[in-house]
Parts: C-alpha cells; structure tokens; sequence
C-alpha cells in the first residue's frame, strides 16, 4: 500500500512528538511541519530531518502548490481549529482534530475509532479523555453507567501553552464525550496541573456510578482488563495502577500513563497518549483512504 501523505499544524509539544511518531508509520508519509513561528524547536527540528517547515500557517501551506497532504493534524487550539478547519475543508483535506474544539464528532481510538471514517474531521477530545473514556465505556459496556467523572493529573511542565489556553474547553469537551463516547448518562471532568518536582507522570482516576442492581464484579474487571490491552497496543505506557476498587454500586479506575519519550521526557505520559492515539486514527483513516480509491 503506497503511503498516504499527511501534515501537521502546530509546531508545539504535540505537533512535534507527533513528528517524531510519524516517522516511524509504515503507513503514513509525513511532508511538511506547518507553524507560525520561523524559531520554534519543532519547526526547527522538521527541516533538520527533512520535512518543509512552513512557518507562515495555514494558508501558506495551502498557497504552496509544491505541498500536499491528504490529512492534516490540527495541533493549535481550539480557537484557531474553527478558522484551520473551514480553510481546510474547503480545501478537501481530512482533518484530524487534536485540540479540544470539538468541530467534529468525538473519536477516542479505543472505542469508536471505525465509526467516523468517512468523516472530513473528527476531534480526539483530548489527553484526559483518551485516557479515561476507555474505562467508562469499560464499564458501560456491562453495567450502565449512571454517572462517571474524570480527574487527570498532570505535570504542570508537561502542559504547553496550547493545553493551558484551552482549560475551559479540556472540561467542556471531555465530560461531554464521557457521555456521547463512554456511555455514561452524566458526565464531568477535572483537569490538574501538578507544579511537583521530580514531575509526576500523568495519573487518571475515574469514578462511576452504574444502575442499581445491574453490578457485574466479574463481568467489569474482565472488561477493564480487556480495554486495558486495546489501549497498551498502542500507548503501551497505560497501565492500571491497581485493581478497579468495588464499593456498592460505585468503581473506582487508577491509570497511569507513561509515555514514550519521543520529545518530552516519560513522565508526559499526557502528551504520548494524545500523538498516539492520532496516529492509530490517521492510520485507519488512510487505510480507508486507499481502499475507497482502490474501488
């Protein structure tokens, strides 16, 4: 299967581990690194390993007849995602959403990832709920979840500008998918920044609160277990911290998240499942791509 040929907006943490990650897909061909600012490392860092570096935004990548891309991870912020994502349809280019604007529908890689293929842009909600929506949908796959919330934790170093500009939206989107995604009838999230030095690696804790009378102890941990492993293929730093906790009709999920190393060092665990996860979707994404060409 030729390589189809992808670019990424934002030139920040994320669009830079993301580059690194590109590098290594069998699928996907990775062509330009699109910022706004000429002396930024990712931009600086795309030309040293031979990817253009645009550093006039958006409309200078459009406007450039010498570059291409079938998809473009948008990996600015939410703000900027509504003008990147106009712009970028009416160009015919799939978008894969990375900031929490939530212009497109919801797709945690997951669960849902074959749902929206056929789709000009879908948003990956963000890190908080790629890491926790699996587990509600865990859970609500055998028990329904009448309530479920979210706290992520995060190293405050860990946290870009583009992540803490977006804090509102973080919230907003992500409980919101925790409901459209995950199942539960009810939805919250909490994001925290953690100043700690040594920096923490990114831990989630999930709480739900499942029907009266439909509790499945067995059934909930077999699922859980079985999330676990869809998510390590892929982010294999995901880990239970320890077993789901039963307490009446409430479980309570501990994840760890460590990440790769690619950019920023492991403890970014925050920053690995988000270019993971966008990764494994740009891949089905393509694998759609060429066999819809191929019919």
């Amino acid at each position: 299967m030729s390589k189809v040929k992808v670019a990424i907006l934002g030139s920040g943490n994320i669009g830079t581990d993301l580059m690194i990650k590109l590098s290594r897909s069998q699928i996907l061909e990775l062509t330009a690194v699109i910022g706004i600012d000429p002396q930024s490392d990712g931009l600086r860092r795309a030309r040293e390993l031979g990817y253009a570096g645009v550093d006039t935004g958006i409309d200078g990548f459009l406007a450039d007849p010498e570059l291409e891309a079938d998809i473009v991870f948008d990996a600015t912020s939410a703000k900027a995602h509504l003008y990147n994502s106009k712009v970028l349809k009416e160009a015919g280019i799939k978008v894969i959403d990375m900031t929490p604007a939530a212009v497109g529908p919801y797709v945690c890689a997951a669960v849902n990832i074959d749902e929206h293929l056929e789709k000009d842009n879908i948003n990956l909600i963000t890190c908080g709920g790629q890491a926790t929506i699996p587990m509600v949908h865990a859970v609500n796959r055998v028990s329904p979840v009448e309530y479920a919330e979210i706290v992520a934790t995060i190293s405050s170093k860990s946290a870009g500008p583009g992540t803490r500009a977006n804090i509102d939206e973080f919230t907003e989107t992500t409980s919101r998918a925790i409901e459209v995604v995950g199942g539960a009838k009810k939805g919250k999230a909490i994001i925290i920044l953690n100043p700690a030095e040594p920096p923490i690696i990114m831990r989630d804790t999930v709480y739900t609160l499942v029907e009266e009378g439909t509790m499945d102890e067995e059934g909930i941990r077999k699922s859980i277990a079985d999330m676990t492993e869809v998510v390590q293929s892929y982010v294999p730093g995901y880990q239970l911290r320890t077993e789901p906790i039963f307490d009446g009709n409430k479980i309570t999920i501990f994840i760890q998240v460590e990440g790769a190393g690619d950019y920023l060092p492991k403890y970014s665990g925050n920053l690995d499942i988000m270019t993971a996860a966008g990764v494994k979707v740009a891949e089905e994404f393509a694998k759609n791509l060429t066999k819809t060409e191929a019919v």
